[in-house]
């Protein structure tokens, strides 16, 4: 896990707790407001400002497929920017309006990951969260369990709708990529090695090893 994993999973935890992780939102409130510098360095393991910027940089230009930017004119000069010798860090502020989607999925994978690791014991977790005077518990924010889950009308439709933006699918065709986003249908992608299932971002096949190319 790097930065930019870090990155994705505090953006995602801020998302949670405001039950907004499938509606899409300004870039510029990704480092002003929901993952800002000067309160996630030490979570972020970050040693500078600019090691900081080169990450969000790289969560906006789509690496790993965490987050969807639109327009796509913006996404790819982010990508050309990442793709110099010496990238600007701070590119990405010249673009604050741009929209970013979260990808439902990776999003699921880091808050069941944040519910498999969080204390079962009451008492344990009421000591850790208090302060060093052992008073004034901080109460831990409440995910809510659909927090990922892009909204429905009607559950009888999700059949026809994007896994990861929620927009409706042709029903009369054979559709592998959503039209609307361009992320695979589930089980669409597979190991090149050994045909096993793959999941957008992986770098590696989790049944033979092989590299993916997806980075």
């Amino acid at each position: 896990m790097d930065e930019l994993d870090r990155l994705f999973g505090l953006l995602v935890t801020a998302l949670a707790r405001e039950t907004r992780v499938a509606v899409p939102f300004p870039a510029a409130e990704v480092y002003e407001r929901l993952v800002p510098y000067r309160s996630n360095r030490s979570h972020l393991n970050v040693a500078t400002h600019q090691d900081y910027e080169m990450a969000v940089l790289r969560l906006l230009a789509g690496e790993r497929g965490y987050v969807q930017l639109e327009p796509e004119n913006v996404r790819e000069a982010m990508q050309r920017e990442i793709a110099t010798i010496n990238p600007d860090p701070a590119y990405f502020r010249s673009f604050p309006d741009a929209q970013v989607m979260v990808n439902g999925r990776a999003a699921e994978r880091v808050l069941l990951a944040d519910r498999a690791y969080a204390p079962t014991n009451a008492e344990e977790e009421e000591e850790e969260l208090s302060d060093a005077t052992g008073e004034n518990p901080v109460p831990l924010p409440f995910i809510p369990p659909d927090a990922f889950r892009v909204p429905r009308e009607h559950d009888s439709a999700s059949a026809t709708q994007c896994e990861y933006c929620g927009g409706v699918l042709p029903s009369n065709r054979d559709v592998r990529f959503c039209p609307h986003c361009g992320q695979p249908r589930a089980g669409d992608l597979k190991c090149q090695g050994c045909g096993g299932e793959l999941d957008v971002g992986w770098a590696y096949c989790l049944a033979c090893g092989r590299a993916t190319g997806f980075e």
